[in-house]
C-alpha cells in the first residue's frame, strides 16, 4: 500500500493530474480484463488446493496444481489476446479517440502477466506458505515501483502503460521464484481430468469473479464518464481522490473481513449471536475509521498536496465527499456480511448489482449537475441509499437491531463528522483547520481509550503498549 502511494506521488509530480487520470484508466482496463479472463480462479484455486492438501493425496494435489497452472496460463493468454484484438474500439470508447490504442495494446501483456502471477500466488497461498506470499507481495511491489518510476521518468506519459506491464512483470518473476520451490509429484493429466478439475475451479471462481468485477467495472465506467465529459485532468483529480479515500478505509475493512466473516459464518443460524457480532464489528469499525475520516475532512487540501502535488488542489472537495461515503461504507460493511453468511447468494448478487449500478447512475447524474464534485456527491448519495436497503434486508433476515453501544457511538461521531465537513463552507481555511484539529484530536483519544476497553491491554503488540504508556492512554488497572 505504501509503495502504491509512492508510485502515485511520482506519477503526479512527473505528469500532473492528466497523467494520474490516464494511469487510473489504464490500470482499470487491465484489472477489469484480467478479472473477466481469470474467472475468479485465483480465489477458487486457493480453496481447491487447500482442500487437496488436506486429503494427503499427493496425486490429487498434483492434478489440482497442474490444472490451476494451465487454466491460469490459458485464461491469461485469452484475456491478453482479446484486449489486443479489440484495443482500438476499447480505446475509442474509453477515451473518445484512437490516440491511446497502442497504450491499450500494451496492457495485454500486463493482463497476461497478472493472471499467471495470480495463479502462482493461489498455489502458494493454498499450500499455506504465507511467509513466501508476503515476500512476493513486498518484493514485486518494490521492484515494480522502482522500474515503473524510471520508465515514466524516461518516457513521460508514453511510459504509463509500459510501467504497468513492468509492475505485472515483476510480480510474475517473484511469484515464479517462490512457486518453483514447491515440489509437486509429476503426473499425467488427461484432457478429461483437466476439464473436470477446471470445471470445479471455474464454477466456484465465477461467484468470486462477479463480486470482484462489479465494483471494478462500475469504477471504470465512472472514469470513462468523467474523462469524456470533463477531460483528462478532471479524471486525474477524481482518481487521486478515489485512491486516497480508499487506502485507509480499505485497510480497515480488509482487516475486518479477514477475521469477522469466518466467525459470522460459524454462527449464521443463530440470529441473536449474528446480530451481536455485527454490532460489535460496527463499534470497532467506527472507532478505527472516524478519527481518520475527521482528519481527512479537516486537512483535505494539504493531504492532497502531501500525497500528490500542489496541482491537485481541486481534488480536495471531491475527496471530502468520498470520505463521507466511506463513513457510510463502514456502517454498511458488517451488515452486508449477514447476507453472505446465511448463504443468500442470489440476494447478495442482486444487492451487488443494484449497488454498483446505482453507483454509476448517481455519479453520472452528479457529473451532469455539479461537474467533478458531483461524482463525489453521487458516491455519498449511493451509500445513504445502500445503507437503508441493506438495513431493511438484514432486519428481515435476522431481526437485526442496533445495539445501545453502536447507537451511542454513531450519535457521537456522525455529528462531529458533519461539523468538520461543514465548517470550511462557513469559516476561513485556517479557522476551519483549527476547528477540525480541535475535534479530531479528542475524538482520536476517545477512540483509542474505548478500543482499549474492548481489547485487553495485554493482548496489544508490545510497540502499541509502549506508545500508549508514553501518551498516558493505558487503561486504569493494567500492570503491563
Amino acid at each position: 500500500m505504501v509503495l502504491a502511494i509512492v508510485r502515485g506521488k511520482a506519477v503526479a509530480m512527473l505528469l500532473g493530474p492528466a497523467g494520474i487520470g490516464f494511469w487510473g484508466m489504464y490500470q482499470g482496463l487491465a484489472d477489469v480484463t484480467r478479472s473477466l479472463a481469470g474467472l475468479g480462479i485465483n480465489s477458487s484455486g486457493v480453496r481447491q488446493i487447500a482442500e487437496a492438501v488436506g486429503t494427503g493425496d499427493s496425486k490429487r494435489v498434483a492434478h489440482t496444481v497442474t490444472t490451476l497452472r494451465r487454466v491460469a496460463f490459458y485464461s491469461g493468454a485469452l484475456g491478453a489476446l482479446l484486449l489486443l484484438v479489440f484495443s482500438k474500439p476499447i480505446a475509442r470508447y474509453s477515451f473518445g479517440d484512437d490516440q491511446h490504442t497502442w497504450a491499450v495494446a500494451w496492457l495485454a501483456l500486463a493482463v497476461f502477466f497478472a493472471d499467471v502471477s495470480a495463479g502462482q500466488g493461489a498455489l502458494i497461498q493454498g499450500m499455506r506458505r504465507i511467509a513466501d506470499l508476503a515476500r512476493i507481495n513486498v518484493l514485486s511491489a518494490i521492484y515494480g515501483t522502482v522500474f515503473s518510476i524510471l520508465i515514466v521518468y524516461w518516457r513521460g506519459a508514453a511510459g504509463l502503460a509500459p510501467s504497468l506491464v513492468c509492475v505485472a512483470g515483476m510480480s510474475i518473476l517473484t511469484s515464479w521464484w517462490y512457486a518453483r520451490k514447491i515440489k509437486v509429484e509429476p503426473v499425467q493429466v488427461t484432457a478429461r481430468d483437466m476439464v473436470e478439475e477446471a470445471g470445479s475451479l471455474i464454477k466456484l471462481g465465477v461467484v468470486f469473479m462477479a463480486s470482484a468485477l462489479l465494483p471494478m467495472a462500475a469504477t471504470q465506467l465512472i472514469r470513462v464518464i468523467i474523462i469524456r465529459k470533463l477531460g483528462g485532468e478532471s479524471a486525474g483529480y477524481y482518481q487521486a481522490a478515489w485512491a486516497l479515500g480508499g487506502y485507509y478505509i480499505g485497510f480497515i475493512l480488509q482487516a475486518m473481513g479477514a477475521d469477522f466473516f469466518p466467525r459470522l459464518t460459524a454462527v449464521a443460524k443463530d440470529n441473536r449471536e449474528c446480530n451481536r457480532l455485527v454490532n460489535e464489528q460496527t463499534e470497532v469499525g467506527l472507532l478505527m475509521a472516524c478519527p481518520g475520516i475527521l482528519a481527512a475532512l479537516a486537512f483535505a487540501p494539504p493531504v492532497m498536496t502531501l500525497f500528490y502535488s500542489k496541482q491537485f488542489g481541486e481534488s480536495a472537495e471531491i475527496f471530502r465527499w468520498i470520505c463521507l461515503g466511506m463513513l457510510m461504507r463502514v456502517l454498511v460493511w458488517p451488515m452486508g456480511f449477514i447476507i453472505v453468511a446465511k448463504g443468500e447468494r442470489k440476494l447478495f448478487l442482486w444487492t451487488e448489482l443494484l449497488s454498483n449500478g446505482g453507483f454509476v447512475a448517481f455519479a453520472w447524474l452528479g457529473v451532469q449537475l455539479r461537474g467533478l464534485q458531483g461524482a463525489g456527491i453521487g458516491f455519498f448519495a449511493l451509500y445513504v441509499c445502500h445503507f437503508t436497503i441493506i438495513y431493511l434486508i438484514i432486519r428481515r433476515l435476522s431481526g437485526f437491531r442496533w445495539s445501545a453501544a453502536s447507537l451511542q457511538l454513531a450519535l457521537v461521531f456522525v455529528p462531529l463528522v458533519a461539523v468538520v465537513f461543514i465548517v470550511p463552507y462557513i469559516l476561513s481555511p485556517i479557522m476551519a483547520a483549527g476547528v477540525g484539529a480541535a475535534v479530531t484530536i479528542p475524538a482520536g483519544i476517545f477512540s483509542v481509550r474505548t478500543l482499549c476497553t474492548l481489547v485487553p491491554f495485554e493482548r496489544l503488540p508490545k510497540p502499541a503498549q509502549k506508545l500508549m504508556t508514553v501518551f498516558r492512554l493505558k487503561p486504569a488497572g493494567t500492570n503491563a
